[in-house]
């Protein structure tokens, strides 16, 4: 027998082992360690692309930092803890005033976050991309005491600028400046934010940089949130980043951010703390941070709660929130966001609203910035449609604005998507608020989008085509793992 055909048999029969090694493998691992649905999608990988998923199961597989940074997050139960008493927030806790379903929820997003529900805030939403940019900057030019910035994206450009440059204002004229930005969502422009930055008296921190060896880090673990905390009087928080309104070429983004000022501000405040210690393991709570809190002198009448998520939460999750809200409407439910990759409680509480009756409707961007992720969001709208969900097609520019709103009464704004990467994997902040003069808000901001929206039908949807169809079914079948 030829002793190459005789080796080239004993390497094919070695592949095919191993290929079946990896799989047989994966199938007693994954399915306990993951979601259902997650555990399909990494199974067809597995099966189609044994080595490949194999690599990708190893830097992607787990939604858990590395165990340097878990020791670190041993500790941040505690820095929260202590922020909050330091900022008094317990005390400030009306929850029992709420309604008996608000009260619920407002229980759950504590259990959930930590922070409780509190009283007396003036919030006000802002659609408006470039105002506010230049209202943060402005805000910023009004410190005193200390500026605490944390964006996922900020960038060395025209919007960037404004805040860096109220930010070296700040902290010539003696105000504590402290800047948080993710080293992924700031990649492009981290480094020659560090140097302009050296020497101003800017803090300015980078999360989890990319690291392969000592205290290695994760590329898809990431800190999602947009917060801005002024003196503990005024805060920010909402989908919007730091950089121009025409992010990639010919795609302009469409925002919603809340102004907020009153206790909530600062439980953003809190979050701050967490996250600052978990990058430089230092505690900077502190009750300098928190201004006089005597009730008689807050700003507004909103009920308002901050609530984080994501790997540094571990008990939690913004999806949580959704489904529950959803489920406790009673006439409307109108959310809006740039990605919709459901999991299956959040259609599941979608499609029961509708059986009770409850009018939902969804915006989403027309086309996202990306293929996959449009392929695998439109997946989803033939079952929204025939579940009698009112799906809004948003046209006039990139929709990003993050928000929820149920019935007149509750307003949900932040940083979330309703995706996977959202739910599991990005640290988020969300604005939970109890008070129908913002949902009024969020109404006007709705009514501006179903203007400039095309409303999907199921007859024009179903005349889409085969090869369509097919692209939408693939990756609906690994939209787990988007």
């Amino acid at each position: 027998m030829d002793s190459g055909f005789f080796d080239g048999w004993i390497w094919t029969a070695a592949l095919s082992a191993a290929n079946w090694i990896i799989i047989f493998g994966a199938l007693v691992y994954i399915p306990f360690r993951r979601s259902p649905a997650a555990a399909q999608a990494w199974m067809i990988l597995f099966f189609f692309m044994p080595f490949i998923a194999l690599l990708l199961y190893a830097v992607f597989g787990h939604a858990e930092h590395p165990r340097w940074r878990k020791e670190r997050l041993k500790r941040l139960p505690a820095i929260i803890r202590e922020a909050v008493q330091e900022l008094s927030l317990d005390e400030m806790n009306r929850a029992h005033e709420l309604p008996d379903d608000h009260r619920r929820s407002a229980n759950l997003v504590q259990k959930l976050g930590r922070m409780p529900a509190v009283p007396g805030n003036a919030i006000r939403l802002d659609a408006d991309y470039n105002r506010v940019v230049d209202a943060i900057a402005a805000d910023i030019d009004r410190a005193t005491d200390h500026a605490h910035i944390m964006f996922y994206i900020l960038q060395n450009d025209e919007a960037g600028n404004k805040v860096l440059r109220a930010l070296e204002r700040a902290a010539a004229r003696g105000v504590t400046c402290r800047l948080l930005i993710d080293a992924v969502g700031s990649s492009s422009d981290r480094r020659a934010i560090a140097e302009r930055l050296e020497g101003t008296g800017v803090d300015l921190r980078v999360i989890l940089p990319l690291r392969f060896w000592n205290r290695a880090t994760r590329f898809d673990l990431r800190n999602h949130r947009k917060i801005v905390v002024i003196d503990g009087l005024i805060g920010w928080v909402g989908s919007q980043n730091m950089h121009r309104i025409e992010y990639e070429p010919k795609t302009f983004y469409r925002e919603v951010m809340a102004r907020v000022l009153g206790p909530a501000v600062l439980e953003l405040q809190a979050i701050f703390i967490g996250d600052w210690f978990l990058e430089t393991e230092e505690d900077i709570a502190s009750p300098a941070l928190m201004p006089p809190s005597d009730p008689n002198d807050y700003p507004g009448t909103a009920m308002a709660q901050i609530m984080p998520t994501g790997p540094d939460y571990p008990d939690s999750g913004v999806d949580i929130l959704f489904a529950d809200l959803i489920h406790n409407a009673r006439e409307r439910v109108v959310l809006a966001t740039p990605y919709f990759i459901p999991n299956e409680p959040l259609l599941r509480a979608l499609r029961t609203a509708v059986d009770k009756g409850v009018e939902v409707t969804l915006f989403v961007t027309s086309t996202t910035n990306s293929l996959y992720i449009d392929l695998a969001q439109r997946s989803y709208y033939d079952e929204l449609l025939a579940s009698g969900v009112e799906v809004m097609l948003y046209r006039e520019r990139f929709l990003h604005a993050k928000h929820l709103s149920i019935d007149d009464d509750i307003a949900v704004v932040g940083s979330a998507n309703m995706d996977r990467r959202s739910f599991e994997l990005n640290s988020e902040v969300t604005l939970i608020a109890y008070d129908g003069e913002l949902v009024a808000q969020l109404r006007r901001i709705e009514r501006d989008y179903m203007q400039k929206s095309h409303r999907l039908v199921a007859a024009e949807w179903e005349r889409r085509g085969f090869f369509p169809q097919l692209g939408e079914n693939i990756m609906r079948l690994i939209s787990p793992l988007l």
